[in-house]
């Protein structure tokens, strides 16, 4: 077993925090109509994608009805349907579409992963929960060490990656880096950290963010490499 499929049967096994574990199993149990009968994932998500990956990208936490369903990050929602259309319009995937973990997708040179692995109630994980579930990123970084590029989706966890970059050594440039869409900061480490408003409904809907405006987040990322 690599490294990375240890930190993924760790993940996978998590029971670190009771609130979350109760959320994700109960939403397993009370699913909305359209996905009655669903067999539902309901465990902490593991990362996905390459693992020579030089582009890391981070997320917040997966979604009742959709990552914790489905079993995949980004996966079973619309956030997931910009996510991996985007990637697919800069190459990093095989296909612009994620439904299910045997659907055939595939990551090229990209790796995806949240600051929390299990879904959280009201899409808000607590402070103490992001503690617990911050050691798995680090572990992350460390196993990743040719990345390139981080793209952090949404303040949240851009600021994630930071204290786990900082855990992991790394000293922040200063002044320290504010959070924006498109804003593309070099390290210490020489990564680039490139940040993105959330592909969440509430900003595609409202058109805080709209998909040109998200594929330039990763042809940045391309440019980069």
């Amino acid at each position: 077993m690599s490294a990375l499929d240890e930190l993924h049967h760790n993940v996978i096994n998590c029971r670190r925090c009771p609130r979350l574990v109760r959320w994700r199993e109960a939403s397993a149990k009370t699913p909305p109509r359209r996905y009655l009968g669903a067999d539902y994932w309901a465990r902490p998500l593991p990362g996905f994608g390459d693992a020579a990956a030089r582009v890391l990208i981070i997320g917040l936490a997966p979604a009742a009805h959709g990552g914790n369903r489905t079993g995949r990050m980004f996966t079973g929602d619309r956030s997931g349907d910009w996510l991996y259309g985007a990637l697919h319009a800069t190459g990093f995937a095989n296909q612009p579409n994620s439904d299910h973990r045997d659907d055939g997708l595939i990551l090229s040179d990209c790796y995806i992963t949240a600051a929390v692995h299990c879904a959280p109630p009201g899409n808000k994980p607590t402070l103490i929960e992001f503690s617990r579930c911050r050691p798995y990123l680090v572990e992350e970084l460390k196993l990743f060490p040719q990345a390139k590029v981080v793209i952090a989706l949404g303040k949240i966890a851009f600021d994630a990656f930071l204290a786990a970059y900082q855990e992991n050594g790394g000293p922040l440039p200063k002044p320290r880096p504010k959070f924006g869409h498109g804003l593309s900061v070099g390290l210490a480490n020489g990564q680039r950290l490139i940040s993105s408003y959330h592909p969440s409904q509430q900003n595609t809907f409202t058109g805080k963010l709209t998909k040109p405006m998200f594929q330039k987040v990763f042809e940045l990322a391309r440019a980069a490499l």
